[in-house]
C-alpha cells in the first residue's frame, strides 16, 4: 500500500517596512505605546499660578525677560487662581501701572487654552488697540509657550476673529464694535482696560459679554481689568466698590503689625498738605532732589522703610499671614485694588519723581489713575446736590417778589412729559416754581392735554397780581413716533410761545441758534424748530447751580422739593476725555443715573433767551422799581405754593419716582388775598374750547 507523502512545512516570511523596523517584533509595538500613553493623559489639574510658573516665558522686551515667576509679584497668585474656586464667578482689578495685570491675564488665557480647554473672549477698548495687543503680548508669549503653541498648532482656524485649539475658540472683540460681541458667547471672559469701553444703547459691553454668556450657567466666569478714570464716571471702580474690596496688606519689619502701601504714607523733605500746595514749591523740590530722600512709611509705627525692605515685605506677606484682606463680604465677586507702591521693580524715589513731572505739566489725573489706581476728582463743573438742598427756602407766594417772567422747560419720555416751570428775575435770577410728570404715552393725547392745562396756569406774585407761563421750550428727541408727535403738537402753537427744540452737541455755539422750518403733513403745517447749543446751555446751568449768594444768576429753589429732584439737577458733570491723544470736554453721567430735571431746565433757560423779555419794562408793569424787583426784599407772609394733588399709583413699568406729582390745580389762598385786598382782582376770561390736537393727524 502506497503511503502518503507528507508536504513539507514552509516558513512564512513576512516583510517589513524598513521605515518602521521598530514594529517588526513585540518590543516595538510596546515601545510605540509607550510613546503614545503621555498623550492620551489629561492635563496636569493645577491651579494657573502653578502652571504659569512651569510653562510662561515672558517675553524679550519687556523689563524682566525669562521664566515666569511668581516671586517677582506674589500678589498675582490669588487674583489669578480665583478662577478655580467654585464659589467665585467674577474678578475685578482695579490695578496701577508696573504690577503685571496684563500679564496676569495672559497667564490665565494660556492656562484655560492648554491646562484646562474651554472657550474665551478677549475684549480691548478698540480694534487698533487689539491688534498691539496681538503682536505685542499674546503671539510673543504664545511662540516662546511650549503648551500653548502646541495647542495652537492643533486648530484648525486662525483670523482676526478667533483661533481654535482642542477644546474651543477664543473670540476677538473691541467695545466700540457691537457687531464682534453679538452671535458670541464663552464661559470664560476678560476685558482689557475696561474704563476705555465706549458704552452701547445696550449697556457697558462687558455686562453684555456677562448677559451672552448665561447658557454656560455657573461654569462661566468674569475677569476686568483697568486702571481708573474720572471719579463718579469709571466703571472700574464701581465694579470694585461692587466687589468685596481687597487690599494687599504686608508685614511691617519694624513693629509686625499689618499695613498697607499708601500715598498717604510717602513723605519727603517740604511735603504740603495737598497738590495745590506742593505745586507752589515745585521749583524747590527739585533743586534740592527731594524725591531722592522720599520714603514710605508704616501707617502703623511711623517707621521709614527703605526699598529693599519694602520689596522684600511684599515677597514674603503671604507667609506670614498677611496678603489680600477684604473689607467686604464675599459673596462670589472677588475685587482688587493695588497700587504702583507693589512694583518689586519700581523705587519711591522714581515715584515720587513722576509726581513731581505731573504737577509741573498740570497733569496729576494720570498720575491718580496710572500709579495710585485711584479715580481722579477733577472738580468740574457739577453742583452738589447735598448742598443745594441745603439752601432750599420757603417763598412768600407761589411767585416771590424778584420774580418777572415766567418759563416752562419740557422733556419728552416714552411714557411721560416732565416739565420745570421756572420765575426769571433781573440778571437771570430764577425761581422754580414747580416740576411735574404728566403720565401718558407720547403718541396718545393724554399727556398732551395736561400739558395744555399746565401751560393754562397762572401764578400769584408776592405783588398779588398773576403772572401766567410766558414761555415753553419742549424737547423734540426720541424714537418710535415720538419726534413726530411733538412736532405735531408745537404745529400753529408758535403764537403761544411753545418752541419746539433739538439740541446739537459742539462747544463754541450759542446758547439758541436760528430756528429752521419744518414743513409737514398733507395741509402743510410748519413747526419752527430751534436748535440748542447743548454744551453751552448746560454749562450755563450747571455754574449757575454753583452760586451760592443771592443775585445775579442764583438759583432759587423750594423747601418742597423732593431729593430726587436735587439728584436728577445734578446728574451730569463736565469731565474731559482723552481721544487719539488729544483732550475732549464731554458731558457725563453716571450709569442709570436720571438726568430729566436737569434737561427741563437746561429747556427752560432757552424759552428765556428766545422770548428774550424786557425784565424791568415788566417790574414797571407790575408796579416794582428795579430796585425793589430783587431777592433782597423778602416779605414775611406765610408761605404759598401750588397745590399738588398726591403722587398717583404708578402703573405696572411706569417710573415712580416719589418727586413726580400731577400737575398743579390752582387755588387761592385766604391769608394772602387778605393781605393784598388793596390789589383789585382780575376779571378772569372764559376761554374757548381748544381743538382735540389728535384730530390734527
Amino acid at each position: 500500500m502506497a503511503t502518503k507523502k507528507k508536504t513539507p512545512k514552509t516558513k512564512t516570511i513576512v516583510k517589513t517596512s524598513k521605515a518602521n523596523p521598530e514594529f517588526s517584533n513585540l518590543a516595538g509595538i510596546l515601545a510605540g505605546i509607550r510613546r503614545a500613553q503621555p498623550h492620551l493623559l489629561p492635563p496636569d489639574n493645577i491651579p494657573p499660578s502653578v502652571w504659569a510658573e512651569q510653562n510662561i516665558k515672558i517675553p524679550v522686551g519687556n523689563a524682566v525677560p525669562g521664566p515666569y515667576r511668581i516671586h517677582n509679584a506674589p500678589y498675582q497668585r490669588e487674583p489669578m487662581d480665583m478662577i478655580v474656586d467654585p464659589n467665585c464667578y467674577r474678578i475685578t482689578l482695579e490695578w496701577g501701572a508696573q504690577v503685571g495685570k496684563t500679564l496676569l491675564a495672559l497667564c490665565v488665557q494660556g492656562w484655560a487654552m492648554a491646562c484646562s480647554p474651554r472657550s474665551q473672549m478677549m475684549m480691548q477698548p478698540s480694534e487698533g488697540d487689539l491688534e498691539v495687543w496681538k503682536e505685542t503680548k499674546w503671539n510673543p508669549l504664545a511662540d516662546d509657550s511650549d503648551p500653548v503653541k502646541k495647542a495652537l498648532s492643533a486648530g484648525a482656524v486662525n483670523n482676526r476673529k478667533m483661533i481654535s485649539y482642542p477644546g474651543g475658540y477664543m473670540f476677538f472683540a473691541w467695545a466700540g464694535s457691537p457687531r464682534t460681541m453679538r452671535s458670541r458667547s464663552a464661559p470664560l471672559i476678560i476685558g482689557d482696560e475696561v474704563d476705555g469701553y465706549q458704552r452701547t444703547k445696550e449697556g457697558h459691553p462687558m455686562g453684555l459679554l456677562w448677559q451672552r454668556s448665561a447658557t454656560f450657567g455657573d461654569n462661566r466666569f468674569m475677569i476686568e481689568i483697568s486702571t481708573p478714570t474720572e471719579k463718579g464716571f469709571s466703571y472700574i471702580d464701581d465694579q470694585f466698590r461692587a466687589g468685596d474690596q481687597r487690599r494687599f496688606y504686608i508685614v511691617c519689619p519694624h513693629c509686625e503689625e499689618h499695613t498697607l502701601l499708601t500715598w498717604d504714607a510717602v513723605s519727603w523733605p517740604g511735603r504740603r498738605e495737598n497738590d495745590e500746595e506742593n505745586a507752589k514749591f515745585i521749583n524747590e523740590f527739585e533743586d534740592a532732589d527731594a524725591h531722592l530722600h522720599a520714603a514710605i512709611h508704616c501707617t502703623e509705627c511711623g517707621t521709614a522703610l527703605n526699598d529693599g525692605e519694602r520689596v522684600k515685605a511684599i515677597r514674603v506677606a503671604e507667609d506670614l499671614g498677611a496678603g489680600w484682606k477684604a473689607s467686604r463680604r464675599f459673596t462670589g465677586h472677588a475685587s482688587y485694588h493695588l497700587n504702583e507702591f507693589y512694583s518689586t521693580f519700581r523705587k519711591v524715589s522714581a515715584i515720587v519723581r513722576d509726581y513731581f513731572d505731573k504737577l509741573k505739566a498740570d497733569d496729576m489725573q494720570v498720575f491718580y489713575n496710572v500709579s495710585l489706581a485711584e479715580p481722579y476728582d477733577a472738580g468740574g463743573e457739577r453742583a452738589d446736590p447735598d448742598s443745594l438742598m441745603s439752601r432750599a427756602e420757603v417763598y412768600a407766594a407761589e411767585v416771590p417778589y424778584g420774580g418777572l417772567y415766567i418759563t416752562m422747560g419740557v422733556d419728552m419720555q416714552i411714557d411721560r412729559l416732565e416739565a420745570e416751570v421756572i420765575a426769571w428775575g433781573l440778571g437771570e435770577e430764577s425761581w422754580s416754581l414747580g416740576y411735574h410728570v404728566l403720565w401718558g404715552d407720547p403718541l396718545t393725547s393724554d399727556p398732551w392735554d395736561q400739558l395744555d392745562d399746565l401751560m393754562s396756569g397762572e401764578y400769584l406774585h408776592e405783588s398779588g397780581q398773576y403772572l401766567p407761563v410766558s414761555a415753553i421750550c419742549m424737547d423734540t428727541g426720541g424714537t418710535s413716533g415720538m419726534t413726530q408727535a411733538a412736532y405735531d403738537y408745537a404745529a400753529g402753537r408758535t403764537g403761544r410761545r411753545l418752541f419746539a427744540v433739538k439740541g446739537v452737541g459742539g462747544w463754541g455755539r450759542a446758547v439758541v441758534e436760528k430756528s429752521v422750518t419744518k414743513v409737514q403733513g398733507q395741509n402743510k403745517r410748519k413747526t419752527d424748530l430751534f436748535l440748542v447749543g447743548t454744551d453751552e446751555a448746560k454749562l450755563v446751568v450747571s455754574r449757575r447751580l454753583l452760586k451760592d449768594k443771592p443775585g445775579p444768576g442764583y438759583c432759587h429753589i423750594p423747601d418742597d422739593r423732593h431729593e430726587e429732584w436735587f439728584k436728577q439737577i445734578t446728574a451730569e458733570k463736565l469731565i474731559t476725555k482723552y481721544e487719539k491723544g488729544q483732550p475732549k470736554r464731554i458731558w457725563a453721567k453716571q450709569d442709570k443715573a436720571r438726568n430729566e430735571a436737569f434737561d427741563c431746565r437746561v429747556y427752560g433757560y432757552c424759552a428765556l433767551k428766545i422770548a428774550a423779555p424786557p425784565l424791568r419794562r415788566i417790574a414797571a408793569r407790575l408796579g416794582l422799581s428795579p430796585d425793589t424787583a430783587t431777592s433782597d426784599k423778602v416779605r414775611k407772609l406765610k408761605r404759598v405754593g401750588p397745590v399738588v394733588a398726591e403722587p398717583r399709583e404708578a402703573k405696572t413699568g411706569e417710573n415712580d419716582s416719589p418727586h413726580m406729582v400731577k400737575p398743579p390745580v390752582k387755588k387761592q389762598n385766604k391769608l394772602v388775598l387778605d393781605a393784598l385786598q388793596d390789589t383789585p382782582k382780575r376779571k378772569r376770561v372764559k376761554k374757548r374750547p381748544r381743538k382735540n390736537w389728535i384730530t390734527n393727524f
